[in-house]
């Protein structure tokens, strides 16, 4: 699943330190949401999206294999 994350955090001007403590999580799993190793879960799906106003949909792209 692919995912728009490192783009919103920018234009917000976040550092992924400061993503990873307002959605409760590490900086390393932003890092490898950011990085595509990590899917969330739908609670920290909904978080981030609501974080940058957005829907879920607008942040991460699902394609199906």
């Amino acid at each position: 699943m692919e995912n728009r994350i490192q783009e919103l955090r920018k234009a917000k001007q976040l550092t992924q330190e400061e993503l990873a403590n307002i959605c409760n999580v590490s900086r390393q799993t932003i890092i490898s949401l950011e990085n595509g190793r990590y899917n969330p879960s739908i609670f920290l799906a909904y978080k981030i999206a609501k974080i940058f106003e957005l829907s879920i949909e607008q942040v991460f792209i699902f394609e199906e294999e």
